[in-house]
C-alpha cells in the first residue's frame, strides 16, 4: 500500500446506521483513506456481516472497539486513525482507548457528556502526540470558510451583532422505538444531558465561532421540552455576550414544523454583514455599507484561498454536504501524512476541527442547561 494512503477503523456505523456511511463515504472521496478495520456493532455477527459487505479481512473485524485498540495497535500495519461515529455517551471511553495506545481519532460532536471528559481526551491526545478531529461538517463548506476569510481580513468591520438559528420539525411528535435517531438523541443516558442544544445548537456555536473568531463572555439560555414525556429539550433559545462587546442570539429547534435543516448565520459588523444558508449552502450574502448586496458563488476565481482549496466542481453544480464532510476528512488526513513524512506537524496549518473546539462545544452546552436551570440567568463562559 502506498504510504500516501492512510489507513482507518471504525467503531459504530454497522447495518442502519446513518452518520457511519456519511463518514466512509467523504473519507474515501479524495482516495487518501482506506477502511480497514472496525467493529460497527455491539452485535459481532453484525459487525462481521458489515464487514463483508464492505470488503474487510475478517481477522481486522473485532468484538468489541477495546479488542481493536489493542491488537491494531500492536500490528506493524495498524490503522493510522478510527472513525467514532456511536452515540453521545460512548464516545469517551472509545476515544480514550485509541488515545491511549497512541491512535489519532475522528469522532461526532458532542465530542463527550461533560467538559471533563472533553479536557481529558485534549490532554491525552496531547501525551501521545495523537490528533484529534471533531466532525462539526458546516466548516467544511466552501462558502463559510469564504466568510471566515472575508471577516480576517476586516471586510466587515468590528462584529457587532451576530444571529443564529437552526430550526428542524423532525421531532415535533413522539418518536416510537422504531426511529433509532431519535429514541437516543432524546434519552439522557445516550445523549447526555441536552438533545435540542447539543445536536443542532452545537452546531450553531461552532459555525459562528468558526468564522468570527469570536469568544464568548457570558449566555443566558431557556430551553424547553415541548413534546409529552420527552425528557431532554427540543427546543432552545441563547443570548449571547461576546468578549469583544459583541451580542448574539441563536435558536435552535426540533419542533419548527415546515422546517427540514434549515442553519443560518448572519453576522454584522460596522462595514459590513454576510449571510449563509445550510440549505443554500453554495452562496454567500456579502453587503457593505451603503453599496448594493453581492451574492457570492462558490467556484469562482474572485473567492479567498480558503474557499478555493475546498471547492471540487465548477460553479452551478451543487456541492453540499458529503463534500463538506469529505473536506474535513481531507484536511484531517493531510496533517496524517505530513506528520508520517516530517514527523511532527503545525495544528494552525491545518484546517480541520480540533479537541480544543470539541472542548469548547461541550462547555457551551453545559452553560446553556446551567443557565436555563436558573430561570435563564447569565452565566459566565469560563
Amino acid at each position: 500500500m502506498s504510504a500516501e494512503v492512510l489507513k482507518y477503523g471504525m467503531v459504530g456505523g454497522g447495518p442502519g446506521a446513518f452518520i457511519g456511511e456519511v463518514h466512509r463515504t467523504a473519507a474515501r472521496f479524495d482516495g487518501k483513506n482506506v477502511l480497514a478495520a472496525g467493529s460497527f456493532s455491539r452485535d459481532y455477527q453484525k459487525t462481521l456481516k458489515a464487514g463483508k459487505d464492505l470488503g474487510i479481512d475478517e481477522n481486522r473485524l473485532y468484538k468489541n472497539y477495546t479488542e481493536m485498540a489493542e491488537k491494531e495497535s500492536e500490528l506493524t500495519d495498524g490503522i493510522d486513525f478510527v472513525s467514532v461515529v456511536t452515540p453521545n455517551h460512548t464516545h469517551f471511553k472509545i476515544a480514550e482507548a485509541f488515545l491511549s495506545r497512541g491512535i489519532s481519532v475522528v469522532c461526532d460532536k458532542p465530542v463527550t457528556t461533560s467538559s471533563q471528559e472533553a479536557l481529558e481526551l485534549k490532554q491525552l491526545a496531547e501525551k501521545n502526540d495523537a490528533e484529534f478531529c471533531v466532525t462539526y461538517t458546516y466548516s467544511g463548506y466552501p462558502m463559510v470558510k469564504e466568510a471566515k476569510e472575508l471577516v480576517e481580513k476586516g471586510e466587515i468591520g468590528d462584529i457587532r451583532v451576530v444571529m443564529g438559528e437552526y430550526p428542524q420539525e423532525w421531532l415535533a411528535e413522539p418518536a416510537g422505538e422504531e426511529n433509532k435517531q431519535a429514541s437516543w438523541r432524546t434519552d439522557p443516558n445516550q445523549a447526555g444531558i441536552s438533545n435540542c442544544i447539543g445536536d443542532i445548537g452545537s452546531h450553531i456555536e461552532h459555525t459562528v465561532s468558526y468564522i468570527t473568531g469570536l469568544e464568548i463572555s457570558e449566555l443566558s439560555a431557556n430551553l424547553d421540552t415541548f413534546v409529552a414525556d420527552r425528557e431532554l429539550d427540543d427546543n432552545g433559545e441563547v443570548m449571547i455576550k461576546y468578549e469583544n462587546g459583541a451580542t448574539g442570539m441563536y435558536w435552535a429547534s426540533q419542533v419548527a414544523v415546515g422546517n427540514d435543516n434549515g442553519l443560518k448565520v448572519r453576522i454584522f459588523g460596522s462595514k459590513g454583514s454576510l449571510e449563509w444558508s445550510q440549505e443554500n449552502p453554495n452562496y454567500l450574502y456579502f453587503s457593505k455599507l451603503g453599496e448594493a448586496t453581492k451574492i457570492l458563488s462558490r467556484g469562482h476565481d474572485y473567492l479567498g484561498n480558503k474557499a478555493q482549496k475546498t471547492n471540487r466542481i465548477p460553479p452551478g453544480h451543487p456541492e453540499g454536504y458529503f463534500e463538506a464532510f469529505a473536506n474535513i476528512y481531507a484536511n484531517f488526513s493531510a496533517a496524517l501524512l505530513e506528520k508520517k513524512e516530517k514527523g511532527r506537524i503545525e495544528e494552525k496549518d491545518f484546517d480541520y476541527p480540533k479537541i480544543t473546539e470539541g472542548l469548547r462545544g461541550v462547555k457551551f452546552i453545559e452553560k446553556c442547561v446551567a443557565s436555563s436551570k436558573q430561570g435563564a440567568s447569565w452565566v459566565n463562559f469560563e
